[in-house]
């Protein structure tokens, strides 16, 4: 009777840590590609305007939810760090 009860919370438990690693490689290639464009902006001296900034602080907090797990926040502040360089490149 014991083995009906602790089944289904195990795979309860298992299935929640599987949950975590659905955006782990988009978190990581975004992260990437936004540092290394963010590396090249600074590069072609951007890195004074307002959107360098913000970029720059978002991928800070998108490096720290990556490292605790939070890979579907990750992948969106790197998103959004990559339109903050754009924009700083156009100008803006």
């Amino acid at each position: 009777m014991k083995l009906w009860i602790v089944l289904p919370m195990l795979v309860l438990a298992l299935s929640g840590c599987a949950g975590k690693t659905a955006y782990r490689a988009s978190c990581a290639n975004q992260l990437e590609a936004a540092w290394r464009e963010l590396d090249i902006a600074k590069a072609e001296g951007f890195a004074g305007t307002v959107s360098y900034s913000k970029a720059l602080s978002l991928l800070t907090a998108a490096k720290t939810q990556q490292q605790f797990e939070g890979y579907k926040g990750c992948t969106a502040k790197s998103e959004r760090a990559r339109f903050y360089i754009r924009e700083s490149r156009a100008g803006r």
